[in-house]
Order: structure tokens, then C-alpha cells, then sequence
């Protein structure tokens, strides 16, 4: 089986973002450049430790390698929408983080869902397990190289449209529903 690598080494525009509405929103990630527009689909979690994750790299690349970080901005940095069509290549699996020494860069790889890790979701179980095979030699990626400046921005961003979602209940921390939630600290009444 073939598989494709989408690489972005910069991207124009590598950016965290949504579509639909809170409580029923889909996730992506989105790189554009040379003409291309890549859009892959992940979970929440994954966007929000992907943004801890980065956060820690660049914070050890600095004090490992003297990498010069800017500090968060307090402006308001790419706000626009995702670039249509958005048009999901795969649904991603593993992220992948490194720091590349020599160009002072970070490279972010996205790479597809397995049919390893598609059988583990459904709770199959694995008839042949190999510890030298490597699983995503075959699966389609995205891979983006970020300055750490594009990579703060990447973070910050990705942060808001986190944060953008339903408001969590004071009591349960579990999401509100325009019309309220069944809140388990409130013995099932409405909230």
C-alpha cells in the first residue's frame, strides 16, 4: 500500500482549528503552502497536548540549546477561519514532536490512524504482535516544519479554539449545554 507524506517545510499558514458548532465540533489541523492545503482531523485532547507538548519542546530547547523563544504575545495573532475546503486527507493517530538542531526548527508530524490502532478500538485482539516492524511506515503523514516564532503562534491559537468550546459546569466541570446539563452534583436536576 502506498501512502503519501504532506510536507510543509514552512508552510504558508499551519494552524488549530473547528468546524461546526460547540459541543458537536470537529477538529483539524490545516497546513497550506506551494499551492497545496492540507486538512487532517484529530480529537480535542490531541490539539490541547499537542499545544502543552510544543510549549515544553520550545521551553527545552531554549535551555538545552540557547534557542532564542518569544514569550507569548498578548496581541491577538491569526484569528481567521479554516481555508476551504476543508477536506479531511485522514483522521490522525500518533503525533510526533522533535527540535531540529542545525535549522533551529520544530518539525510536527501528524500521521494517520492505523489498522493496528483501529483494531484496538474496537477491542479486537491482536493475532500477531512484531516489535521490529515499524506500524507507520504505510500510513499517511503531515509533516510541517515550524520557526520556534510560528510555532508560538501555533500554540497560543491552538489554545483559544480549545478554550472556545461549551463552558464547563462550576460544580462537575462537565460541559454546558446552551439548554443546561444534567449535573451529577445536583442529583440529576436540570442546571
Amino acid at each position: 500500500m502506498t501512502h503519501q507524506v504532506h510536507a510543509f517545510e514552512p508552510p504558508e499558514r499551519f494552524v488549530a482549528g473547528t468546524v461546526g458548532p460547540p459541543g458537536d465540533r470537529t477538529f483539524f489541523l490545516q497546513a497550506r503552502g506551494g499551492g497545496r492545503l492540507v486538512s487532517v482531523a484529530l480529537e480535542k485532547v490531541q490539539v490541547s497536548l499537542l499545544a502543552e507538548k510544543l510549549e515544553e519542546l520550545l521551553s527545552e530547547a531554549q535551555r538545552r540549546f540557547g534557542v532564542k523563544v518569544p514569550e507569548p504575545s498578548a496581541t491577538l495573532g491569526d484569528n481567521d477561519p479554516l481555508d476551504t475546503p476543508v477536506d479531511e486527507e485522514f483522521r490522525v493517530g500518533t503525533l510526533g514532536l522533535a527540535f531540529d538542531v542545525d535549522t533551529e526548527t520544530v518539525v510536527i508530524e501528524a500521521i494517520a490512524v492505523g489498522e493496528a490502532e483501529a483494531e484496538v478500538e474496537l477491542g479486537e485482539p491482536d493475532d500477531e504482535e512484531s516489535d521490529d516492524d515499524e506500524p507507520d511506515d504505510d500510513l499517511d503523514r503531515l509533516r510541517v516544519r515550524l520557526t520556534p516564532e510560528a510555532t508560538r503562534q501555533f500554540i497560543e491559537r491552538a489554545r483559544r479554539v480549545v478554550n472556545a468550546g461549551r463552558p464547563p459546569c462550576p460544580l462537575c466541570g462537565q460541559p454546558l449545554d446552551p439548554a443546561g446539563h444534567l449535573c451529577p452534583r445536583h442529583n440529576g436536576y436540570h442546571r
